[in-house]
């Protein structure tokens, strides 16, 4: 389900007008590259002006931030739970994994506030999310472990933690990373993870 359809479901009543549905459209958007720029700290204020509309359309369209940074973050992460989905149907176990752990730290490296979310950091209640996008990790890992393409000597928490240090910050001892930075630390792990013949 879509952030704006979550939004809309809350709501009683009659559908909202075209140009109403256009504004809420727009505060998503605004909302989701606010969160990814600032994370879960950022104000109904800024994403009102990025998305080119006054406080008073915002609160119109929207029942709280709360309401919509959980409508947000809610649709992000479940892109990571379809990329589970699709990584379980995928007949390789360990490609299944690998296009997983792809998705799931491309979203960690795009978005601070998923970061954040992903953390425990903020208001949104996030835990029924979480609890499933850390189930499909689980699976996954078990199931690789289990085609002996992955290391049976990490766990599953090892393979969590290890995906989340891979969204590194951008500067390191006076280095600056580029925008590419997470995929080339995701290789250096996948590689350390899999079982060499």
């Amino acid at each position: 389900m879509t952030a704006v359809d979550r939004l809309l479901t809350r709501e009683s009543g009659p559908a909202p007008r075209a140009d109403a549905r256009r504004n809420l459209e727009r505060l998503v958007v605004a909302a989701r590259s606010a969160i990814a720029d600032t994370g879960v700290a950022v104000t109904a204020q800024e994403i009102a002006q990025r998305a080119g509309v006054g406080k008073g359309t915002f609160y119109r369209r929207v029942p709280s931030l709360e309401a919509l940074l959980q409508a947000v973050l809610e649709e992000v992460l479940e892109e990571g739970i379809a990329a589970a989905d699709r990584a379980l149907a995928d007949p390789d176990p360990w490609n299944g994994f690998r296009d997983f752990a792809a998705t799931y730290v491309r979203l960690r490296a795009e978005s601070c506030g998923v970061n954040e979310a992903l953390g425990g950091t903020g208001a949104c209640d996030l835990d029924a999310t979480i609890t499933t996008l850390r189930e499909g990790l689980r699976t996954l890992v078990e199931r690789a472990q289990s085609s002996g393409s992955l290391r049976t000597d990490v766990t599953w928490q090892d393979v969590a933690f290890a995906l989340a240090g891979v969204a590194t910050d951008p500067h390191t001892i006076g280095l600056r990373a580029d925008d590419d930075q997470w995929n080339r630390n995701l290789r250096i792990v996948l590689d350390g993870l899999t079982i060499r013949y």
